[in-house]
């Protein structure tokens, strides 16, 4: 999953940046609110994590005409837990969800990951497919409930986005556009060694490949 996060307070946007991408998230980062609107608006994203006292233009504001132009990206405000008025200003200007400060990290990841199965429309506490669980705290992979695999960093990021949208026809640059962040070689081949390291955990048929157009997860085999 590809996060856009935008704070200003230096510190604590490079410990959120490790911390996050420890946890299995490709981030971008930006610190003003002008630069943040534009990303929004030009690159892909599964959440973007927004600090509301932004200079140069508002989180509320950016949030705002995000919502204005159409767009449905998925949001978590960042706000001080006194600012109840920030957190009922943000819901009206379209957040998802907001965490105040300061807040743990794992709370944070938690409501990631929590919001990441609403947008998809996933039911329950873990992301499974057929008979495969994803351990996203451990990023491992279960099988049957009996056989425990270790996942690299990007073969965990591109199997949960397999995960999150099963069935659908899955392009080289889109799983690209989510699995890295924004410093990745579109043009690099790597995302097809990792589809390969994936069908030898999985099998070769969970992954099919339609020519010209990409990939689909399977999430039941038949």
């Amino acid at each position: 999953m590809r996060l856009l996060l935008v704070e200003d307070d230096k510190d604590l946007c490079q410990t959120l940046q490790k911390e996050l991408a420890q946890k299995g998230f490709a981030v971008d980062t930006v610190d003003n609110g002008v630069d943040a609107e534009f990303m929004g608006d030009e690159e892909s994203y599964d959440i973007v994590i927004l600090d509301l006292g932004l200079p140069q233009r508002s989180g509320l504001e950016v949030l705002g005409n995000w919502r204005k132009k159409g767009s449905k990206l998925p949001v978590i405000i960042l706000t001080a837990r006194d600012s109840w008025h920030e957190r009922i200003e943000g819901f009206k200007a379209g957040a998802d969800d907001y965490l105040g400060k300061p807040f743990h990290v794992e709370e944070l990841v938690m409501r990631i990951q929590a919001l990441l199965r609403r947008t998809h429309d996933m039911t329950g506490q873990s992301l499974q497919c057929d008979d495969l669980k994803l351990d996203e705290e451990y990023q491992q992979l279960i099988i049957n409930d009996q056989q425990t695999l270790q996942l690299t960093g990007t073969e965990f990021r591109l199997l949960r986005y397999f995960m999150l949208n099963p069935g659908k026809i899955l392009s080289k640059t889109r799983l690209i556009e989510h699995v890295y962040d924004q410093d990745f070689d579109k043009d690099s081949n790597l995302i097809e060694v990792y589809i390969r390291r994936l069908r030898d955990k999985l099998g070769k048929d969970r992954i099919v490949t339609r020519r010209g157009q990409g990939y689909i997860f399977m999430d039941v085999l038949q």
